[in-house]
């Protein structure tokens, strides 16, 4: 009995000590890297330009005669425009981001205002001169460094003075002055980082955005040139809608890249 045991015990050593020696050293593996995330988070200067289009619905009403004649026209024009801002981003849930901004618009977008109601007809440019906005917008990360996003807020111009001309070109005599009106917009665009084509810009964007604002109903006296008084004539009753396409340069003051997690 005693040598058997002397055998198993001989026998269970030498098959852990084989165990032992089969089994080789862990290999290391790393951890999986998580893709690259890129932080919104911050504040921006930005400046650019574009083009835009306006409309306005127009009421030319007459008091010349015994019944006071109105007449309902739509006008429309176009033009150029710069305009610079500022703004500040939160990222958010991953791929979200939402912030406030303001800027201002300047240039020279024109509308046409017509009164038909004088014999052979007046013709006049008035031009949206410059204007603000202020607002809010959320966008969503289509890409780490391409951020897709939707706009609106508060929006002020000023329209610059009308100068009416006859039939035949030549001044007619009468204008409307210049004024201030207060509205809203919504708009939307793309922003995207300028690392491209092998180039490396940190904390350089670029965004195109449309942007539709409203503008409230305006209405004016003719006045005469020579008196600097309502003629107590005719009026003009018009608002204004103006729709801007515009391209930006946009830096971002601490833009920190792509973001890669250290283990």
């Amino acid at each position: 009995m005693k040598k058997i045991l002397l055998a198993l015990s001989a026998v269970a050593a030498m098959t852990g000590s084989a165990s032992a020696a089969d089994l080789a050293a862990r290999p290391y593996v790393k951890a999986p890297m998580p893709a690259p995330v890129a932080n919104w988070t911050g504040f921006y200067i930005f400046g650019g330009g574009g083009g835009g289009l306006s409309n306005a619905d127009q009421n030319v009403q007459s008091t010349v005669g015994a019944v006071p004649l109105t007449i309902t026209q739509r006008q429309g024009g176009s033009g150029w425009f710069g305009t610079v801002g500022l703004g500040y981003d939160w990222q958010f849930s991953g791929t979200w981001v939402a912030g406030v901004f303001a800027d201002g618009q300047f240039g020279s977008i024109r509308a046409t205002l017509q009164d038909p109601t004088v014999v052979g007809g007046l013709t006049g440019s008035q031009k949206l001169e410059d204007s603000w906005a202020a607002g809010i917008r959320l966008g969503y990360l289509v890409a780490p460094n391409v951020l897709s996003y939707v706009n609106g807020g508060y929006s002020g111009a000023h329209f610059g003075q009308t100068n009416f001309l006859n039939l035949a070109g030549a001044p007619a005599g009468v204008h409307l002055g210049s004024y201030n009106r207060n509205g809203w917009f919504v708009g939307g665009g793309v922003e995207n980082n300028l690392n491209i084509f092998g180039i490396s810009s940190p904390g350089w964007f670029m965004k195109t955005e449309y942007r539709s604002a409203f503008y409230n109903a305006k209405t004016q006296d003719e006045i005469s040139d020579l008196t600097n008084l309502p003629t107590g004539v005719n009026s003009i009753r018009a608002n204004s809608w103006n729709q801007t396409i515009s391209t930006s340069l946009v830096y971002r003051f601490n833009w920190t890249g792509p973001v890669v997690a250290k283990y």
